[in-house]
Parts: C-alpha cells; structure tokens; sequence
C-alpha cells in the first residue's frame, strides 16, 4: 500500500485545531474525535529533552488526583536520575499544567498517568483506546500518528503530530456512534536508534476499578 506521511499542517477531517490547552474542550463538540494544540515546544527544553540519556528520563505509570502530579513527578524526577535544572521544572510545569486541564475538560476526579520512554515498536497498529479519551504529548521524538479508516485498515493518508504538540483523542467509550474511524499510533522506530518520551494521561471516573 502506498501511504502518505506528514507532519501535521492542515488536520484530518473530524479533528479540531486549538489554538491554546483550554481549548481542547473542543473534543466535545459533535463529530469532533480528537483536538490538536499545535503549539511549539519551548527550545530550550525540546534541546534538553533530546541531550538527556534515555536511562535518565521521567518513567512511571500511576493513578492520582490531577491536583497531586507535579509532587508526584518531582519524585519521578528524583528517581529516575533526571537532572534538577530549570529546564526539569519546565517540564513538569507543562506536564501538570496539562494533567490539570485534560481533568478540567473530562471532569474525571483522578487520571491515570504515564510517562513511557520508548525505543521499540510500541502499538504500531492503528487502533482506537479502550478508554473514554486520552492525551498522549511527545515530548521527544516522533509524534503520535493517526489517519481516518473507515474499514479499520491502515489509513491511505498518516498524519504525524509535531514532537511537544497534545492531542486529545476519543476512544471506544466515548458516548457517540457511529465511529468516526479516526485511528491512531505510535510511529514504528525499531532499527532507527530514535528514543521517545511520551506523556499519556487518561481519565478515571471510578477509583475502585483501578484497585
């Protein structure tokens, strides 16, 4: 099959352009089954995210109240080795910053939240999240990828969000039918030496189904 790949200029059909993070309560409006802020990352940080060794960049994967994420990624920090500058603080800033507003947008009392380093071919298939919604936000290497598929094929045209943009996707527990058929992905990096840090936030409704 011959597929076309960009990085993100004009968006597909069904996915909404905000132009700041209030904005991504777009993913409410019908029809709507992602929003994008295509923001640019601030240089500073996107240089110190891509001189970091892998081995010292923020890891976890946990439950919380969204008012708990900047204490908990500065305990992340600490842990995983990733240096104490300012460029760390910007961060976890704009992370928490973000957790905040996805929460705000979901009314969901408490997120799930992972930061995942990745140098595989982690979900290479497209495919929508078993999930309400999900931010996902690259902080380096290649953005997500996502495309229309109306038969759940891979999409003919791949959009790529720019490294440092969020999007906030709809999943299959999102209560509007049909599907928009608005499948997304990691992008395939085995073999290229690329390491992605990746920010994914989704909502939690009911706490005691994550115990």
């Amino acid at each position: 099959m011959n597929v076309s790949r960009e990085v993100v200029k004009d968006a597909a059909i069904g996915v909404g352009l905000a132009p700041n993070l209030a904005t991504l309560s777009a993913i409410h409006h019908p029809g709507c089954a992602a929003v994008l802020w295509r923001r640019q990352m601030a240089p500073e940080l996107t240089t110190w995210m891509q001189s970091l060794p892998s081995d010292h960049l923020p890891k976890t994967r946990v439950v919380l109240r969204p008012d708990r994420v900047k204490d908990t990624l500065l305990q992340v920090c600490a842990l995983s080795g990733t240096p104490d500058c300012p460029e760390r603080a910007l961060l976890i800033d704009d992370a928490s910053e973000m957790a905040m507003a996805f929460a705000n947008i979901l009314n969901a009392p408490y997120l799930r939240l992972r930061f995942d380093i990745i140098t595989t071919n982690a979900c290479r298939r497209f495919h929508i999240d078993a999930v309400t919604a999900r931010l996902v936000c690259t902080y380096r290497g290649t953005g997500t990828q996502y495309g229309i598929s109306p038969n759940g094929e891979e999409p003919n045209r791949v959009f790529t969000v720019p490294t440092g943009a969020p999007i906030v996707l709809r999943g299959t527990l999102w209560p509007e039918t049909p599907q928009s058929g608005l499948l997304h992905r990691s992008p395939p990096i085995e073999g290229t030496g690329e390491t992605r840090s990746v920010l994914v936030l989704d909502p939690v409704f009911d706490l005691e189904k994550e115990i």
